[in-house]
Protein backbone atom coordinates (compact mmCIF):
# COMPACT_ATOMS: atom_id res chain seq x y z
CA UNK A 1 0.00 0.00 0.00
CA UNK A 2 0.87 3.86 -0.26
CA UNK A 3 0.62 7.29 1.18
CA UNK A 4 -1.46 9.90 -0.49
CA UNK A 5 -0.42 13.53 0.03
CA UNK A 6 -2.40 16.60 -1.17
CA UNK A 7 0.06 19.29 -0.77
CA UNK A 8 -2.09 22.61 -1.18
CA UNK A 9 -3.83 21.12 -3.51
CA UNK A 10 -6.52 24.22 -5.59
CA UNK A 11 -9.08 23.60 -8.42
CA UNK A 12 -10.24 26.95 -10.16
CA UNK A 13 -12.61 26.85 -13.09
CA UNK A 14 -12.43 28.85 -16.32
CA UNK A 15 -15.65 30.87 -15.16
CA UNK A 16 -13.36 31.79 -12.01
CA UNK A 17 -14.92 29.50 -9.44
CA UNK A 18 -12.80 27.83 -6.63
CA UNK A 19 -13.99 24.56 -6.12
CA UNK A 20 -11.20 23.73 -3.99
CA UNK A 21 -9.00 26.32 -2.08
CA UNK A 22 -5.59 24.73 -0.50
CA UNK A 23 -6.26 21.48 0.88
CA UNK A 24 -3.67 19.67 2.64
CA UNK A 25 -4.47 16.03 3.49
CA UNK A 26 -1.62 13.28 4.60
CA UNK A 27 -3.36 9.91 4.33
CA UNK A 28 -0.99 7.32 5.44
CA UNK A 29 -0.11 3.50 4.21
CA UNK A 30 -3.56 1.42 4.97
CA UNK A 31 -5.45 4.38 6.30
CA UNK A 32 -9.02 5.25 5.29
CA UNK A 33 -10.10 8.96 5.33
CA UNK A 34 -13.39 10.10 4.50
CA UNK A 35 -14.51 13.72 2.69
CA UNK A 36 -17.49 15.30 4.10
CA UNK A 37 -19.73 17.72 3.40
CA UNK A 38 -22.91 19.17 2.13
CA UNK A 39 -23.28 19.48 -1.34
CA UNK A 40 -20.86 21.85 -3.86
CA UNK A 41 -18.40 21.68 -0.53
CA UNK A 42 -15.75 20.44 -3.40
CA UNK A 43 -15.18 16.27 -2.04
CA UNK A 44 -15.37 15.11 -5.35
CA UNK A 45 -13.83 17.38 -7.39
CA UNK A 46 -10.82 16.45 -4.80
CA UNK A 47 -11.69 13.00 -5.38
CA UNK A 48 -11.32 13.47 -9.24
CA UNK A 49 -8.23 15.70 -9.35
CA UNK A 50 -6.69 12.50 -7.26
CA UNK A 51 -7.60 10.03 -9.44
CA UNK A 52 -6.56 12.34 -12.57
CA UNK A 53 -9.93 12.79 -14.18
CA UNK A 54 -9.87 16.66 -13.13
CA UNK A 55 -6.96 19.26 -14.12
CA UNK A 56 -5.00 20.33 -10.77
CA UNK A 57 -5.27 24.30 -10.96
CA UNK A 58 -1.95 24.43 -7.92
CA UNK A 59 -0.24 22.31 -5.34
CA UNK A 60 0.71 18.63 -5.95
CA UNK A 61 -0.51 15.05 -5.09
CA UNK A 62 1.91 12.77 -3.96
CA UNK A 63 1.86 9.09 -3.85
CA UNK A 64 4.81 7.55 -1.77
CA UNK A 65 6.42 10.93 -2.34
CA UNK A 66 6.22 11.01 -5.76
CA UNK A 67 4.14 13.85 -7.34
CA UNK A 68 1.50 12.46 -9.83
CA UNK A 69 -0.47 15.73 -11.45
CA UNK A 70 1.15 15.03 -14.52
CA UNK A 71 0.56 11.24 -14.69
CA UNK A 72 -2.16 9.39 -16.27
CA UNK A 73 -5.03 7.82 -14.32
CA UNK A 74 -3.37 4.54 -15.43
CA UNK A 75 0.08 5.51 -14.63
CA UNK A 76 -1.13 6.50 -11.42
CA UNK A 77 -2.29 3.39 -10.54
CA UNK A 78 -5.06 3.78 -8.42
CA UNK A 79 -8.40 2.18 -8.39
CA UNK A 80 -11.67 4.00 -8.18
CA UNK A 81 -15.28 2.79 -7.51
CA UNK A 82 -18.06 5.01 -8.23
CA UNK A 83 -21.85 5.83 -7.24
CA UNK A 84 -22.92 4.10 -10.06
CA UNK A 85 -21.31 0.69 -10.39
CA UNK A 86 -20.50 1.23 -13.88
CA UNK A 87 -20.77 -2.79 -14.60
CA UNK A 88 -20.79 -3.54 -18.41
CA UNK A 89 -23.95 -5.64 -18.86
CA UNK A 90 -23.30 -8.26 -21.43
CA UNK A 91 -20.43 -9.39 -19.63
CA UNK A 92 -20.46 -11.83 -16.17
CA UNK A 93 -19.91 -11.12 -12.90
CA UNK A 94 -16.56 -13.05 -13.64
CA UNK A 95 -15.80 -10.58 -16.72
CA UNK A 96 -16.52 -7.79 -15.04
CA UNK A 97 -13.84 -8.04 -12.52
CA UNK A 98 -11.64 -9.61 -14.27
CA UNK A 99 -11.82 -6.77 -17.31
CA UNK A 100 -9.41 -4.14 -15.95
CA UNK A 101 -6.20 -7.05 -15.53
CA UNK A 102 -7.21 -8.01 -19.15
CA UNK A 103 -6.93 -5.20 -20.37
CA UNK A 104 -3.45 -5.05 -18.30
CA UNK A 105 -2.56 -8.12 -20.39
CA UNK A 106 -2.67 -10.01 -16.98
CA UNK A 107 -2.12 -13.57 -17.37
CA UNK A 108 -5.39 -15.65 -17.53
CA UNK A 109 -4.08 -18.31 -14.41
CA UNK A 110 -3.14 -15.20 -12.41
CA UNK A 111 -6.45 -13.37 -13.70
CA UNK A 112 -8.57 -15.98 -12.36
CA UNK A 113 -6.90 -16.15 -9.63
CA UNK A 114 -7.51 -12.73 -8.56
CA UNK A 115 -10.70 -12.56 -9.07
CA UNK A 116 -11.93 -15.78 -7.19
CA UNK A 117 -9.78 -14.58 -4.32
CA UNK A 118 -11.81 -10.94 -4.54
CA UNK A 119 -14.58 -12.80 -4.55
CA UNK A 120 -14.60 -14.47 -1.64
CA UNK A 121 -13.84 -11.59 0.56
CA UNK A 122 -16.92 -10.49 -1.09
CA UNK A 123 -18.84 -13.19 -0.54
CA UNK A 124 -19.97 -13.28 -3.93
CA UNK A 125 -18.27 -16.39 -5.51
CA UNK A 126 -21.94 -17.91 -6.35
CA UNK A 127 -22.48 -14.86 -8.54
CA UNK A 128 -19.55 -14.96 -11.03
CA UNK A 129 -21.69 -16.40 -13.80
CA UNK A 130 -24.62 -14.39 -13.54
CA UNK A 131 -25.22 -10.65 -15.24
CA UNK A 132 -25.22 -7.52 -14.29
CA UNK A 133 -29.33 -7.46 -14.51
CA UNK A 134 -29.67 -10.41 -12.37
CA UNK A 135 -28.02 -8.65 -9.48
CA UNK A 136 -29.42 -6.68 -6.63
CA UNK A 137 -28.11 -3.50 -6.11
CA UNK A 138 -26.00 -4.58 -2.99
CA UNK A 139 -24.38 -7.04 -5.44
CA UNK A 140 -23.92 -4.92 -7.73
CA UNK A 141 -21.66 -2.11 -6.13
CA UNK A 142 -20.08 -5.69 -4.31
CA UNK A 143 -19.50 -6.72 -8.16
CA UNK A 144 -17.73 -3.23 -8.94
CA UNK A 145 -15.70 -3.09 -5.70
CA UNK A 146 -14.50 -6.67 -6.51
CA UNK A 147 -13.08 -4.89 -10.23
CA UNK A 148 -11.13 -3.07 -8.23
CA UNK A 149 -9.59 -4.96 -5.92
CA UNK A 150 -8.18 -7.14 -8.16
CA UNK A 151 -5.74 -4.30 -9.32
CA UNK A 152 -4.33 -4.33 -6.41
CA UNK A 153 -3.83 -0.96 -6.68
CA UNK A 154 -1.73 1.55 -4.36
CA UNK A 155 -4.49 3.74 -3.80
CA UNK A 156 -8.23 3.14 -3.63
CA UNK A 157 -10.92 6.02 -4.00
CA UNK A 158 -14.58 5.58 -3.52
CA UNK A 159 -17.10 8.54 -4.76
CA UNK A 160 -20.42 8.05 -2.91
CA UNK A 161 -20.79 4.38 -3.33
CA UNK A 162 -23.67 3.70 -1.19
CA UNK A 163 -25.89 6.61 -1.92
CA UNK A 164 -28.10 4.42 -4.42
CA UNK A 165 -28.97 1.81 -2.01
CA UNK A 166 -31.87 1.71 0.65
CA UNK A 167 -31.41 2.63 4.29
CA UNK A 168 -30.58 -1.08 5.52
CA UNK A 169 -28.36 -2.06 2.91
CA UNK A 170 -26.43 1.38 3.57
CA UNK A 171 -25.80 -0.27 6.87
CA UNK A 172 -25.08 -3.43 5.75
CA UNK A 173 -22.48 -2.29 2.86
CA UNK A 174 -20.70 0.26 5.41
CA UNK A 175 -19.71 -2.34 7.50
CA UNK A 176 -18.35 -4.40 4.84
CA UNK A 177 -16.71 -1.56 3.59
CA UNK A 178 -15.00 -1.48 6.82
CA UNK A 179 -14.19 -5.09 7.68
CA UNK A 180 -12.59 -5.59 3.47
CA UNK A 181 -10.66 -1.69 4.24
CA UNK A 182 -9.24 -3.71 8.07
CA UNK A 183 -8.68 -6.93 5.95
CA UNK A 184 -6.96 -5.91 3.10
CA UNK A 185 -4.82 -2.66 5.17
CA UNK A 186 -5.89 -0.59 1.97
CA UNK A 187 -5.09 2.90 1.35
CA UNK A 188 -8.46 4.74 1.33
CA UNK A 189 -10.43 8.17 0.07
CA UNK A 190 -13.22 8.13 0.62
CA UNK A 191 -16.39 10.71 -0.21
CA UNK A 192 -19.70 11.18 1.19
CA UNK A 193 -22.33 13.34 2.06
CA UNK A 194 -23.26 11.74 4.68
CA UNK A 195 -22.22 12.08 8.26
CA UNK A 196 -23.50 9.20 9.66
CA UNK A 197 -21.38 7.06 7.20
CA UNK A 198 -18.39 9.37 7.20
CA UNK A 199 -17.91 9.04 11.25
CA UNK A 200 -18.56 5.10 10.97
CA UNK A 201 -16.02 4.37 8.14
CA UNK A 202 -13.83 6.88 8.17
CA UNK A 203 -10.36 6.09 10.73
CA UNK A 204 -9.75 10.19 10.42
CA UNK A 205 -12.91 12.68 8.81
CA UNK A 206 -11.72 15.90 6.88
CA UNK A 207 -15.05 17.86 6.85
CA UNK A 208 -14.99 20.43 3.83
CA UNK A 209 -17.42 23.63 3.07
CA UNK A 210 -16.91 26.05 -0.17
CA UNK A 211 -13.68 24.00 -1.09
CA UNK A 212 -11.85 24.72 2.06
CA UNK A 213 -10.93 22.15 4.93
CA UNK A 214 -12.62 22.98 8.20
CA UNK A 215 -11.20 20.13 10.57
CA UNK A 216 -9.45 16.76 9.73
CA UNK A 217 -9.84 14.73 13.05
CA UNK A 218 -10.59 11.44 14.00
CA UNK A 219 -14.54 11.24 14.08
CA UNK A 220 -14.39 11.00 18.42
CA UNK A 221 -12.40 14.26 18.52
CA UNK A 222 -15.03 15.91 15.45
CA UNK A 223 -17.74 14.95 17.64
CA UNK A 224 -16.25 15.95 21.16
CA UNK A 225 -14.26 19.17 19.97
CA UNK A 226 -15.33 20.57 16.96
CA UNK A 227 -12.98 23.29 15.57
CA UNK A 228 -16.23 25.53 14.62
CA UNK A 229 -19.96 26.19 14.63
CA UNK A 230 -20.23 24.50 10.71
CA UNK A 231 -18.69 21.38 12.24
CA UNK A 232 -20.77 21.42 15.22
CA UNK A 233 -23.61 21.85 13.12
CA UNK A 234 -22.59 19.50 10.31
CA UNK A 235 -21.13 16.35 12.87
CA UNK A 236 -24.14 14.62 14.94
CA UNK A 237 -27.20 13.16 14.06
CA UNK A 238 -29.42 15.15 15.35
CA UNK A 239 -27.22 17.66 14.86
CA UNK A 240 -26.18 20.13 17.80
CA UNK A 241 -28.04 22.87 18.83
CA UNK A 242 -26.56 26.13 18.15
CA UNK A 243 -28.07 29.67 19.60
CA UNK A 244 -27.10 33.50 20.38
CA UNK A 245 -26.26 33.56 23.98
CA UNK A 246 -24.35 35.99 26.25
CA UNK A 247 -22.05 35.30 28.89
CA UNK A 248 -22.58 36.94 32.41
CA UNK A 249 -20.56 36.67 36.21
CA UNK A 250 -23.09 34.06 38.22
CA UNK A 251 -23.83 34.85 41.78
CA UNK A 252 -21.71 31.59 42.38
CA UNK A 253 -17.66 31.21 41.55
CA UNK A 254 -18.11 30.78 37.65
CA UNK A 255 -20.29 32.19 35.09
CA UNK A 256 -23.33 31.50 33.43
CA UNK A 257 -24.83 31.47 29.64
CA UNK A 258 -28.01 33.15 28.96
CA UNK A 259 -30.24 32.27 25.87
CA UNK A 260 -33.60 33.92 25.90
CA UNK A 261 -35.17 33.30 29.06
CA UNK A 262 -33.13 30.12 30.17
CA UNK A 263 -29.80 30.39 31.36
CA UNK A 264 -27.04 27.28 32.54
CA UNK A 265 -24.22 27.70 35.17
CA UNK A 266 -20.85 26.63 33.12
CA UNK A 267 -19.32 24.02 34.93
CA UNK A 268 -15.35 24.22 35.46
CA UNK A 269 -14.85 21.18 32.55
CA UNK A 270 -16.71 23.32 29.82
CA UNK A 271 -14.30 26.31 30.86
CA UNK A 272 -11.21 23.46 30.63
CA UNK A 273 -12.56 22.71 27.17
CA UNK A 274 -13.04 26.39 25.99
CA UNK A 275 -10.75 28.58 27.89
CA UNK A 276 -11.39 31.84 26.17
CA UNK A 277 -14.90 31.81 27.62
CA UNK A 278 -13.98 33.61 30.94
CA UNK A 279 -12.93 36.40 29.04
CA UNK A 280 -16.17 36.66 27.14
CA UNK A 281 -18.29 37.52 30.23
CA UNK A 282 -20.29 40.40 29.41
CA UNK A 283 -20.54 39.41 25.58
CA UNK A 284 -22.28 37.72 23.33
CA UNK A 285 -21.37 34.18 22.34
CA UNK A 286 -22.83 31.28 20.65
CA UNK A 287 -23.95 27.83 22.84
CA UNK A 288 -23.62 24.79 21.34
CA UNK A 289 -25.98 21.89 22.92
CA UNK A 290 -26.15 18.42 21.75
CA UNK A 291 -29.24 16.55 22.35
CA UNK A 292 -28.28 13.60 24.05
CA UNK A 293 -26.77 15.53 26.95
CA UNK A 294 -30.41 16.34 28.00
CA UNK A 295 -32.38 13.95 30.37
CA UNK A 296 -36.21 14.31 31.69
CA UNK A 297 -34.58 14.54 35.86
CA UNK A 298 -35.91 11.79 38.36
CA UNK A 299 -35.22 14.49 41.41
CA UNK A 300 -34.93 18.31 41.41
CA UNK A 301 -31.82 19.83 39.54
CA UNK A 302 -30.55 23.11 40.29
CA UNK A 303 -31.79 26.10 38.19
CA UNK A 304 -28.61 26.02 36.56
CA UNK A 305 -28.75 22.99 35.11
CA UNK A 306 -32.29 22.92 33.61
CA UNK A 307 -34.60 24.91 31.49
CA UNK A 308 -38.23 25.19 30.93
CA UNK A 309 -39.99 24.76 27.63
CA UNK A 310 -42.93 23.62 26.00
CA UNK A 311 -43.26 20.30 23.89
CA UNK A 312 -43.65 20.99 20.01
CA UNK A 313 -43.02 17.83 18.64
CA UNK A 314 -42.17 13.92 19.74
CA UNK A 315 -40.52 11.49 17.35
CA UNK A 316 -40.10 8.05 18.78
CA UNK A 317 -37.46 5.90 17.55
CA UNK A 318 -37.95 2.50 19.59
CA UNK A 319 -34.39 2.79 21.69
CA UNK A 320 -34.67 6.68 21.91
CA UNK A 321 -37.29 9.79 21.23
CA UNK A 322 -36.68 12.83 19.96
CA UNK A 323 -38.53 15.78 21.63
CA UNK A 324 -38.63 19.39 20.13
CA UNK A 325 -38.73 21.75 22.67
CA UNK A 326 -39.78 25.66 21.78
CA UNK A 327 -38.09 28.57 23.71
CA UNK A 328 -37.61 32.13 23.02
CA UNK A 329 -33.87 31.42 21.99
CA UNK A 330 -32.37 33.33 18.94
CA UNK A 331 -31.19 30.46 16.33
CA UNK A 332 -27.88 30.23 15.03
CA UNK A 333 -27.50 28.66 11.51
CA UNK A 334 -24.07 26.97 11.35
CA UNK A 335 -23.58 26.85 7.83
CA UNK A 336 -24.63 30.97 7.26
CA UNK A 337 -23.43 32.09 10.46
CA UNK A 338 -22.10 34.81 9.28
CA UNK A 339 -25.42 36.10 7.61
CA UNK A 340 -26.88 35.99 11.29
CA UNK A 341 -24.64 38.52 12.83
CA UNK A 342 -26.64 41.33 13.34
CA UNK A 343 -25.69 44.72 12.30
CA UNK A 344 -24.02 47.44 14.61
CA UNK A 345 -26.91 49.27 16.63
CA UNK A 346 -29.84 46.16 16.20
CA UNK A 347 -30.94 45.85 19.27
CA UNK A 348 -32.21 42.43 18.39
CA UNK A 349 -35.84 43.28 18.60
CA UNK A 350 -36.75 41.96 15.24
CA UNK A 351 -34.40 39.02 15.42
CA UNK A 352 -36.13 35.67 14.63
CA UNK A 353 -36.79 33.99 18.39
CA UNK A 354 -38.58 30.81 17.83
CA UNK A 355 -35.31 28.20 18.59
CA UNK A 356 -36.63 24.96 18.71
CA UNK A 357 -34.08 22.81 20.99
CA UNK A 358 -33.87 18.63 20.01
CA UNK A 359 -33.71 16.68 22.87
CA UNK A 360 -32.53 13.24 22.66
CA UNK A 361 -33.90 11.30 25.61
CA UNK A 362 -35.53 7.38 27.07
CA UNK A 363 -38.68 6.89 25.22
CA UNK A 364 -40.11 5.67 29.27
CA UNK A 365 -39.47 9.41 30.18
CA UNK A 366 -40.40 11.72 26.95
CA UNK A 367 -43.24 14.02 27.84
CA UNK A 368 -46.27 14.47 25.65
CA UNK A 369 -47.01 17.22 22.46
CA UNK A 370 -47.67 20.58 24.47
CA UNK A 371 -46.69 19.67 27.70
CA UNK A 372 -44.77 22.18 29.83
CA UNK A 373 -41.73 20.75 30.65
CA UNK A 374 -38.51 21.04 33.12
CA UNK A 375 -35.32 19.64 31.28
CA UNK A 376 -31.90 19.24 32.52
CA UNK A 377 -28.59 19.23 30.58
CA UNK A 378 -24.93 17.66 31.58
CA UNK A 379 -23.22 20.95 31.75
CA UNK A 380 -20.35 19.53 32.04
CA UNK A 381 -21.13 19.28 28.00
CA UNK A 382 -21.79 22.67 26.80
CA UNK A 383 -20.14 23.81 23.34
CA UNK A 384 -19.23 27.60 22.89
CA UNK A 385 -18.19 29.63 19.62
CA UNK A 386 -17.21 33.14 17.89
CA UNK A 387 -20.39 34.71 17.02
CA UNK A 388 -18.55 36.23 14.41
CA UNK A 389 -15.95 33.94 12.93
CA UNK A 390 -17.69 30.20 14.11
CA UNK A 391 -14.36 29.43 15.68
CA UNK A 392 -14.40 27.67 19.18
CA UNK A 393 -13.84 29.46 21.95
CA UNK A 394 -10.32 27.85 22.57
Amino acid sequence: MSELELRRLTKRFDNGTVAVDNLDIHIADGELVVLVGPSGCGKSTSLRMVAGLEEVTDGEIAIDGQVVNKLTPRERDIAMVFQTYALYPHMTVEQNMGYPLRIAKVAAAEKAKRVRAAAEILDITNLLDRHPRQLSGGQRQRVAMGRAIVREPRVFLMDEPLSNLDAKLRVQMRGEISRLQYELGTTMMYVTHDQVEAMTIGDRVAVMRDGVLQQLAAPHTLYASPANAFVAGFIGSPPMNLCRARLEQGDGSGPVVGFGSNSFAIDQSSIERYPRVPERVGQEVVLGTRPEAFFIPEADVPDGQRIRARVDLVEFLGAEALVYLQTDAEPIRSETLLDNVREEGDDGAGAQQNMIFVARIDPRAAPKRGDLVDIAYETDALHFFDPETGGALR
